[in-house]
């Protein structure tokens, strides 16, 4: 994984360039994520690098599977990524691509697991929070794992704040062990 994250790195740095010149981060986006996902799926990655397949053909393969969603610009650049046999670091070039979008809008998206589930306002409340303490825009993403007992764990990007029941007992336990 740590292979294909440097791989994809420089190309997904020069789509943002691009797409932030332009002013099109959220349709560079959108298209991102669907190349991500055809290259991604298992079944026509295995028809695209078949050996008998050339560059030409699997970029032709790709657009027809793609049809008229990819934009001139996007299709130049997918053909790049496919003329230096890249088209499965699709799917990480899209994860970084989302990662600079989300710090260039000064946004975050957050997992919120909790025990029970939260309503409108906690989702409200939490998300003035977290916006105050990461200081972006927060988007809460909530999900339920009643094996917390209590308590909620937040996670986003590198950051996890674990105040669960579950979390604290586990804690208890391995300090009353050592």
């Amino acid at each position: 994984m740590a292979e294909l994250t440097t791989v994809a790195r420089p190309y997904a740095k020069a789509a943002f360039a691009h797409a932030q010149e332009k002013g099109q981060l959220a349709n560079w986006s959108t298209q991102l994520n669907l190349a991500a996902a055809l290259a991604g799926d298992a079944e026509f990655a295995a028809y695209l690098t078949r050996p008998s397949m050339t560059v030409e053909q699997q970029t032709g393969a790709f657009f027809t599977a793609a049809g008229d969603q990819l934009s001139a610009d996007c299709r130049n650049f997918v053909a790049f990524v496919a003329q230096n046999k890249r088209l499965a670091a699709l799917p990480a070039i899209a994860e970084i691509f989302e990662q600079m979008k989300a710090d260039a809008e000064r946004t975050a998206e957050v997992q919120v697991t909790s025990a029970f589930e939260l309503t409108e306002a906690q989702q409200a409340a939490l998300a003035g929070q977290l916006t105050a303490r990461l200081g972006r825009k927060v988007t809460v993403n909530a999900l339920v794992d009643s094996s917390l007992i209590g308590g909620a764990i937040i996670r986003t990007g590198d950051l996890v704040i674990d105040a669960s029941v579950r979390g604290k007992l586990a804690k208890l336990s391995a300090t009353l062990n050592s």
